[in-house]
């Protein structure tokens, strides 16, 4: 199974650390190289003599946002479809390609992108390129394939949603938080959208976004850079870019203008849960460090505050967490806990939003402060001692500020944040902004799904 995308996260420790404990951690600058094919495919390689393993990462900037009307889902159904056969390769060969000489693959689906990943023995990176290549522009997008995947998809909705207790209210947040945005349909799509897709709606969904110039190759490992660019030359490079553009979302999300309550009943739920949403920066905003800082401060592992507060102290919830997810476009932040045994929903709502405005209105320690940045900064770090890591890194710094180039200034951005900016980065996007309260009971369902 592909990995899938999901609202509220265990959260990823990415990103920096702190004052002078952090200094000796900094990383050394990316090796970067860039380019642009005629075709519009745009290049990135970080060559590095040392690694034995190369990364090839293909970011199309398609996600859940650009599903068409009444056909959510599209985007996560082709993450699963790019694996089924071209026209040189059968069902599953890339799945050979990668594991079968010790490497691997993966993909996923956000809200902004779809990107897929793979990981092999340096020698074999000339047969990678080429099948990205051939599934770029030569997917065998007919209906066994589509059916087949389709049910795929329906089944993880079936699991991830409607057998999970608390999956129809991660579900529905999205809904909830965007107003107008397509951010609002859940990247998963819905059971009935899938099924009421036709083959030409998704042979149009695939000629429109997978294409050269709507995606991003990504490259990082041990290879020679002057055969790398003959190779993607020799397999990119003819590949036809559609006169059409692709059509891009220009919808802007509007300030919430009053706070809202939504409450949602579903079957199955064993403790009553809540969540608090508020719309979000997007992730190039300057205050995008301070409210990851935030987010870690608040729920980044078992010390974090909410857990301290909420889980430990008062024993209100058995689950807490805060996460600020920013998107190309706009971001949501979430709030949210699952009741302990005999707790109340009104009081664990009023301690939820009581620790969060405490973070953003009492002064922060140092210590904690610089534990949090440190542990970010490690993780960072950690995950740029692989290819894939720097990859990753990379292709991120595009979709998200439009120059791979700017992954060397995450890390100094996250170890500049100073619980000044925390706190006025909580106050200008919480604090100060309407939000939505969403309650979760059980009973029939009822509500945004």
């Amino acid at each position: 199974m592909r990995r899938r995308h999901v609202l509220v996260s265990a959260l990823a420790l990415l990103g920096p650390v702190g004052s002078t404990r952090a200094a000796s951690l900094s990383p050394a600058p990316l090796v970067i190289r860039q380019r642009i094919l005629a075709n519009g495919l745009q290049v990135v390689a970080l060559p590095d003599a040392g690694d034995a393993t190369v990364a090839v990462q293909v970011w199309y900037r398609v996600g859940g946002k650009d599903d068409p009307p009444g056909r959510s889902g599209f985007a996560h159904l082709f993450e699963h479809m790019m694996f089924k056969s071209t026209r040189h390769m059968r069902a599953e060969m890339f799945d050979r390609l990668t594991e079968d000489v010790g490497g691997e693959n993966n993909a996923y689906t956000s809200e902004d992108v779809t990107v897929y990943q793979a990981q092999v023995p340096s020698h074999h990176l000339e047969r990678l390129l080429w099948a990205e290549a051939e599934r770029m522009a030569f997917l065998n997008v007919d209906q066994l394939n589509f059916d087949s995947e389709r049910s795929v998809v329906q089944e993880e909705f079936r699991q991830g949603v409607l057998a999970d207790p608390y999956g129809r209210l991660f579900n529905a947040l999205p809904r909830i938080g965007f107003e107008r945005h397509p951010y609002r349909n859940p990247v998963i799509g819905s059971i009935e959208d899938l099924a009421a897709a036709t083959l030409a709606d998704v042979r149009s969904f695939h000629a429109t976004y997978y294409r050269p110039d709507n995606a991003v190759l990504v490259v990082a490992g041990g290879f020679d850079p002057a055969q790398f660019d003959a190779w993607v030359d020799r397999y990119f490079g003819p590949l036809e870019r559609p006169a059409v553009p692709v059509p891009r979302v220009t919808v802007r999300e509007p300030p919430r203008r009053r706070d809202v309550r939504v409450a949602l009943r579903a079957p199955n739920v064993p403790l009553p849960a809540l969540a608090v949403l508020w719309k979000g920066p997007p992730a190039s905003h300057a205050d995008a460090p301070a409210l990851r800082v935030a987010s870690a401060l608040l729920s980044g592992g078992e010390s974090s505050r909410l857990n301290e507060s909420l889980v430990y102290r008062a024993r209100q919830a058995q689950q807490a967490g805060f996460e600020a997810a920013l998107n190309v476009d706009a971001g949501l932040l979430v709030a949210y806990a699952i009741a302990a045994a005999g707790a109340s929903l009104p009081r664990l709502e009023r301690l939820l939003l009581g620790e969060i405005e405490r973070l953003a209105r009492s002064p922060i320690r140092a210590d904690e402060l610089d534990k949090v940045r440190t542990k970010l900064l490690t993780a960072a770090l950690e995950r740029r001692q692989k290819p894939e890591g720097r990859a990753a890194a990379a292709g991120q710094a595009i979709i998200d500020h439009g120059d791979a180039a700017r992954a060397d200034l995450e890390l100094p951005a996250l170890q500049a944040v100073t619980g000044a900016d925390v706190q006025r980065a909580l106050r200008r996007h919480v604090l100060d902004r309407r939000k939505a309260v969403v309650t979760y009971v059980a009973g029939d369902a009822a509500g945004p799904r």
